[in-house]
């Protein structure tokens, strides 16, 4: 079997202005990295208004499905928020990047591949119950996680967030979800200014590892090692969930820690090295961050390289 890869092309045409970071060349660049691997490729359907809803309010669904603008732009939150917009074409991107998620925990979990990762966007780990922000509409992590609890009937699941900046998010959505362990490193200080060490959740089922600005890989590899490891071993997922930013790396121009491929490399392989101990290899990867167009596109192509040899070897 071959690691799955789910996409489509809709991701593209999520539009967005000129000023923000997070652009259609994102998906391009990682997509065109990833071409020539051994992937099994699938399309990502367009997720269901239900299926949204397990985790975020009614209205608000209403609100950004309402939201798609006839032309231009439209910023969900225009108050709090001017760089989380929708435009014209961006309605399925948005629906596709809930459903790819679910639609890799189906391939995962029925054993039609030992794990996948979706390239998508928009990205989904800052989406509030109610309320859009930081490029994110809908938390398509954490729904993924719902939907192999409730379809699939899983009893734990763990999500390792290392975007450079805190899935604040994910965190809300799963706070009080015992049967999720939500495991996040980010850089502190830097927004959202969420993610302390005290924050933990209603089941003690939230990890936060704040990473010091300058933090490189070594550092990051002792606190993996240290703090996060030893917790994923002791929960037993039964299946795990990675949101993969590569904001973290050195060139990236939206933060100030020094991760190289390398450490993507060794975090990858270790996380599966986990899974395969735990939960049969069952790993599901979901694009987040990364806004130097080459650093994320050299990064992501290392981080799909480790799961396609994690079931390799």
């Amino acid at each position: 079997m071959k690691t799955a890869l789910v996409t489509h092309p809709e991701g593209l045409l999520h539009q967005t202005p000129a000023k923000v970071h997070e652009q259609v060349g994102r998906l391009d660049f990682v997509l065109r990295a990833i071409e020539d691997l051994p992937l099994a490729r699938h399309s990502a359907p367009l997720a269901a208004r239900n299926v949204i809803e397990t985790l975020h309010d009614p209205a608000y669904v209403d609100h950004v499905l309402g939201s798609i603008p006839e032309q231009g732009f439209a910023f969900i939150d225009s108050d709090t928020d001017d760089e989380t917009s929708l435009s014209p074409t961006s309605l399925n991107a948005v629906l596709r990047a809930v459903g790819g998620a679910a639609r890799a925990v189906d391939l995962v979990l029925s054993g039609e591949a030992p794990n996948a990762f979706v390239a998508k966007r928009p990205p989904g780990h800052h989406a509030l119950r109610d309320r859009a922000m930081g490029f994110c509409f809908f938390g398509n992590v954490a729904l993924a996680a719902r939907h192999a609890m409730e379809g699939h009937g899983l009893k734990r699941v763990a999500i390792v967030d290392f975007d450079v900046h805190h899935g604040n998010g994910t965190q809300a959505l799963l706070w009080d979800e015992p049967r999720a362990l939500v495991v996040t490193s980010q850089q502190m200080p830097l927004w959202p200014g969420t993610g302390t060490p005290e924050e933990r959740g209603a089941h003690d089922n939230v990890v936060n590892i704040p990473l010091l600005p300058g933090t490189g890989g070594a550092k990051m590899r002792a606190l993996y090692a240290e703090q996060v490891f030893p917790r994923l071993r002791a929960f037993d997922p039964e299946l795990i969930l990675i949101s993969a930013g590569f904001d973290c790396h050195r060139d990236d121009p939206l933060a100030e820690l020094n991760w190289r491929e390398v450490d993507y490399d060794w975090l990858t392989r270790n996380l599966c090295a986990i899974a395969n101990s735990t939960c049969a290899g069952r790993v599901v990867s979901v694009l987040e961050g990364g806004y130097d167009l080459p650093a994320l596109a050299s990064s992501a192509r290392v981080h799909v390289e480790a799961l396609i040899r994690a079931h390799a070897d």
